[in-house]
């Protein structure tokens, strides 16, 4: 068996939204998918793409994916990369395909010149936060996320200018 990782390709736009409906499920937030062929088609592989996919082959089959983009640090001053999405199909975990991924996407980092990755973990994903710890991430525990979406984003986006 082979492992391989390539950049994914607009064809693959319909294996893209597979895998982020998979990662959902596993999140247990499959009701929240919103993502379409369509829209996923012109912010990753449009004139105004914002985000690079990767796509894990074991052999020829097609096992997980990575979606991420640049990010930028004001306090070091340097650029980064976040990791949106990680998903690794079921019966591939705990054979490497993960840790490739991360690997790959450490190499993006640091040939760009990038001073780091990162991304955020559900808090009861435990399998995936000790898959990370191994792999010597730490928690930033200092930091709360915040989000404004939906109501609350067009409310505050619609206030004074």
């Amino acid at each position: 068996m082979s492992l391989r990782i390539e950049n994914a390709r607009p064809d693959q736009t319909g294996l893209i939204l597979d895998f982020i409906r998979k990662l959902a499920d596993y999140d247990q937030m499959a009701h929240k998918v919103a993502a379409t062929e369509e829209g996923l088609r012109h912010w990753l592989f449009g004139d105004k793409s914002v985000a690079d996919v990767v796509i894990a082959y074991w052999d020829a089959a097609p096992v997980g994916f990575a979606l991420f983009y640049p990010t930028i640090s004001t306090f070091s001053g340097s650029p980064g990369l976040y990791l949106e999405d990680l998903y690794v199909e079921p019966d591939h975990r705990g054979h490497g395909v993960g840790k490739a991924l991360l690997a790959y996407l450490a190499r993006v980092a640091t040939d760009r010149g990038y001073g780091r990755l990162e991304w955020s973990v559900l808090t009861w994903n435990q399998p995936a936060i000790g898959f990370y710890e191994r792999l010597g991430a730490v928690p930033r525990n200092e930091w709360y996320v915040y989000r404004l979406s939906g109501d609350a984003l067009a409310k505050l986006a619609a206030g004074p200018r």
